[in-house]
């Protein structure tokens, strides 16, 4: 325990010492990113741990003569002694799951910045219906501002055959496909004892169909297996709003539960906006926008029902969902370019 506890100090302390390290370069002139090339490049070179190193460095880095490129090689040999603490924090940031998962202060603190004209003089999510290629694109298409979509689905088979039991057969059939969801797409879990999509997918019937007395449950996953891929794209189509030079992601995402709350209150991290149809039951949104446009723009929700479409970046949209009583809420989407 002491030895977890020292080693646990040192790592801090060489953690503040790159941190100081990294505001004197800056100070001199050096970029953010001229920083962490220093650091990519001076990670395999790295060969102990010598504290005459530092003190050499930093009485180097305080001299005023320096030139900034010198002071650049002199971080490049320094900052390879933190690369233990750093590369930790590093990984932790770049590898921890997106939607949810992610810490709220290094969510903020790699946040860019949101142009806050996409939201000014928004009050409420606009509704459409018949929504025209050439409607979408000029009024929000990569503007930022959602909308949502009335009656886009309702010719979809998936409206008559998701449910529970179609996701449970499909991925148990299908070979390897849990294994994929499991090593390399996301499982959300929410306010669930599951680990895993198989977990999810093992639950009772009675519980699976929220008999009275059964824990209450709403999960969410992304697909990444190409052969169920092929199979849900038999049961749903491309919105037909979506300009017909406009890319999809192989990737889709599904949700799925009861009443009560679904995902709680964050950004995601995606590549692109997304849409996300509501094949059964109904989901009230909440839309908050970034903390920099608070003055200028309003927070509001949206209720999604059966056959609705909703689309929106999540990227720049805080949003949370609820989902009423009544039909379970299996909602497909996926994002668009």
């Amino acid at each position: 325990m002491a030895s977890a506890t020292a080693k646990g100090e040192h790592s801090k302390q060489l953690t503040e010492t790159f941190l100081k390290l990294r505001s004197e370069a800056l100070k001199r002139g050096l970029s953010d990113k001229q920083v962490r090339e220093t650091v990519d490049k001076s990670e395999s070179t790295s060969n102990g741990h010598d504290r005459e190193w530092w003190r050499e460095c930093q009485s180097f880095l305080t001299d005023p003569a320096h030139r900034v490129h010198i002071i650049v090689l002199s971080l490049a040999l320094c900052v390879s002694v933190a690369l233990v603490s750093f590369g930790l924090l590093r990984d932790y940031v770049t590898s921890t799951p997106c939607i949810v998962d992610n810490n709220i202060i290094s969510e903020e603190m790699f946040r860019p910045k949101v142009d806050c004209n996409m939201c000014k003089d928004v009050f409420n999510v606009p509704e459409e219906k018949d929504l025209s290629a050439e409607t979408f694109y000029e009024k929000y298409s990569f503007t930022g501002r959602p909308v949502l979509v009335k009656g886009g689905i309702l010719d979809w088979p998936a409206m008559n055959t998701f449910n529970f039991t179609f996701f449970r057969n499909l991925y148990k059939k299908t070979k390897g496909a849990l294994q994929i969801i499991e090593d390399d797409c996301q499982f959300f879990p929410y306010n669930t004892e599951f680990l895993t999509l198989a977990d999810a997918l093992n639950m009772s019937d009675d519980r699976a169909a929220f008999k009275p007395g059964e824990e209450p449950w709403y999960i969410g996953w992304s697909n990444c297996h190409e052969g169920v891929g092929k199979q849900l794209r038999k049961h749903y189509q491309r919105p037909y709003f979506l300009p017909p030079d406009s890319e999809s992601v192989t990737e889709d995402w599904i949700f799925m539960g009861g009443p009560g709350v679904g995902a709680s209150i964050h950004l995601d991290y995606v590549e692109r906006p997304s849409w996300q149809a509501q094949i059964s039951g109904t989901k009230t949104w909440t839309l908050v926008p970034s903390p920099e446009c608070e003055r200028v723009c309003h927070s509001f929700n949206v209720t999604v029902h059966k056959g609705d479409i909703i689309v929106v970046d999540t990227n720049i949209w805080y949003h949370s969902t609820f989902v009423h009583p009544g039909e379970v809420s299996i909602t497909i989407g996926s994002e668009f370019d």
